[in-house]
């Protein structure tokens, strides 16, 4: 059984530490944790790793976040996969620093790349782990506020935070939405 694990960026190193490039990490994380690694291919650096009986497709689109559902739409054709086994990994300043939601389907919550991931699959049936980076911005900072980096305080607490959100994608695959749900939000 296969899954496609989009992890959504910003390509180029001066998006690196952002915080809107938060799906990128997550995935790195998953990858490292698998001992997998990305290699580019179309529409995306892509690692195909294992979690017991399932293959995982993860991919870190190079398509830039606005755009994000090509690539999207490309690799669940490419390998066969069905919507209902897509989890897409997404920054959220709705949720505080470090929160994590898992949510079987919603809205694009005003977030531009999974605007576009709606618009090109046409549904918003697909699932979506929100990482909380906080909302610590004046009026009209928004922009600036999701593609700066983080604070030191928050790369230190980090850590174990992505490892939590890459066992989040795992029991995703091997448990199921609901049961993941309920054990982790």
């Amino acid at each position: 059984m296969k899954y496609l694990i989009a992890g959504l960026g910003n390509i180029g190193s001066e998006y690196w530490g952002t915080r809107h490039n938060i799906g990128f990490r997550v995935v790195n994380k998953l990858v490292e944790n698998a001992g997998g690694q990305f290699t580019e291919q179309r529409y995306g650096a892509v690692s195909k790793i294992r979690v017991k009986n399932k293959e995982l497709v993860v991919l870190k689109p190079n398509t830039f976040m606005n755009l994000s559902g090509n690539a999207i739409r490309y690799w669940l054709q490419k390998e066969n996969i069905p919507v209902e086994k897509l989890l897409v990994i997404v920054d959220d300043i709705a949720l505080p620093f470090g929160t994590l939601r898992l949510k079987p389907k919603g809205s694009d919550a005003g977030h531009n790349g999974l605007k576009n991931i709606q618009q090109v699959l046409a549904t918003q049936q697909y699932c979506r782990l929100r990482f909380g980076i906080g909302n610590q911005f004046p009026k009209g900072g928004q922009i600036d506020y999701v593609l700066g980096m983080f604070d030191p305080e928050e790369l230190e607490i980090m850590p174990p935070i992505l490892d939590r959100a890459a066992d989040i994608v795992k029991s995703f695959c091997l448990a199921g939405v609901e049961i993941t749900m309920n054990q982790y939000n």
